[in-house]
């Protein structure tokens, strides 16, 4: 007789696809990240000489306009990159402990401006909800970004739910495919009662550039920051939809079990003048000159250095004292990190600010970001000046 076996291969094919689906979320992810770096040093050099041609140019003349419209569209694409990096996670994300029911009642206000009348919106906050960590203006953006778009989701009007809830998570997995580890988590949940999502769509929502608003109505982003920012914050995201039915977005964030309060906010002083010595190290002189006449500008003596191994000369023969030195992370040669080592070694009063288009290479180097010695590109010469001030002060 015959024998027949039968094997259940359903669950395989769900991974398989799962792990496509991740692998092509972090491909994507690579590009935007590195076109975002390239992209920030040019805006860098734009952003540098407008401020540098504006400090010299008389109050109340056409030039001055044409070059703040260029001003403004630069901010505007530095803008434009910040959802790039955040969407392949190489965002600078400045973390602290805190409650996603205090994300939520600071942005009531501002939400019910942009939900409209014919939208109600109702909140449901656990009030024993543990904290958790995250950037707290990012997360704002996150829920900001799914009430815009669960917004278009009702053009009739409708209802708009937050919820805050704990979450024993056995296994579960996630929206880009991933799986969600056991453990405790505060959920996060935005749901609305609109058009909804088909199958085929919510397999590309978080793709950047991926969207389905008519022409000139979005960017393809909004998703996108969200996916980016929820996991740089170690969270997860998972999206439940059907085609007329509404839609619901969760947000699972690790839960912190202990206190610790307090060490949170530093208060940023404003610029004032400076006197001292700034060793300036840069690979791209367009890049280096404007910051270096604005510094000049406001006071300081400017050292230039093209190179690591220029800017340790430098540090050998020069005579006074050098206060502190701005380094790019990525060099040809030696990064950053292992410049700011040797510096050290040789000036040990000498503090060392880094910069960089983005955040992968600070990843390298725990706690960097959030000891405040570091710059994100694109940045003008009064903000370099400004963080410069707030660190030597």
């Amino acid at each position: 007789g015959s024998m027949t076996i039968m094997v259940d291969v359903t669950e395989r094919r769900d991974l398989e696809a799962r792990l496509a689906q991740s692998q092509r979320m972090e491909s994507i992810g690579r590009l935007a990240g590195g076109v975002a770096h390239d992209f920030n040093n040019l805006l860098t050099v734009i952003l540098g000489n407008c401020e540098l041609v504006l400090g010299d140019m008389p109050g109340e003349s056409q030039q001055r306009a044409d070059i703040e419209d260029i001003r403004n569209a630069a901010d505007h694409a530095a803008a434009l990159t910040r959802q790039l990096l955040a969407f392949s996670r190489r965002q600078i994300l400045q973390p602290k402990v805190l409650s996603l029911n205090s994300v939520v009642t600071e942005m009531m206000d501002m939400l019910a401006r942009i939900i409209g009348e014919d939208i109600e919106l109702v909140t449901e906050l656990d009030p024993a909800l543990a904290n958790t960590r995250a950037d707290p203006v990012e997360m704002g953006q996150v829920v900001m970004n799914l009430a815009v778009n669960a917004r278009d989701a009702m053009p009739e009007g409708g209802r708009l739910s937050i919820k805050t809830e704990h979450s024993d998570m056995q296994r579960a997995s996630a929206a880009d495919g991933d799986t969600i580890p056991p453990g405790r988590y505060v959920t996060l949940s935005i749901g609305d009662t609109g058009i909804g999502i088909d199958e085929e769509t919510r397999s590309r929502i978080f793709e950047p550039f991926f969207t389905t608003k008519q022409k000139g109505k979005g960017t393809g982003l909004g998703l996108s920051t969200v996916y980016g920012i929820v996991k740089q914050s170690g969270g997860y995201i998972s999206v439940e939809s059907e085609a007329g039915k509404g839609t619901t977005f969760r947000i699972r964030m690790p839960e912190l079990r202990e206190d610790t309060s307090g060490n949170n906010d530093v208060p940023v002083e404003s610029a004032s003048a400076g006197s001292e010595t700034i060793l300036l190290v840069e690979d791209e002189i367009t890049l280096r000159t404007p910051m270096r006449r604005g510094l000049e500008k406001e006071g300081y003596t400017v050292l230039e250095a093209g190179s690591a191994e220029e800017a340790l000369q430098i540090c050998e023969s020069h005579d006074g004292t050098i206060e502190m030195m701005v380094t790019d992370l990525v060099m040809p040669g030696m990064d950053g990190f292992e410049l700011g080592d040797k510096v050290t070694d040789i000036r040990p009063d000498t503090r060392v600010l880094y910069t960089s288009g983005y955040s992968e290479d600070v990843v390298t180097r725990d706690g960097v970001t959030e000891a405040g010695d570091f710059l994100q590109k694109p940045y003008t010469p009064s903000d370099l000046g400004q963080r410069i001030r707030q660190l030597l002060d």
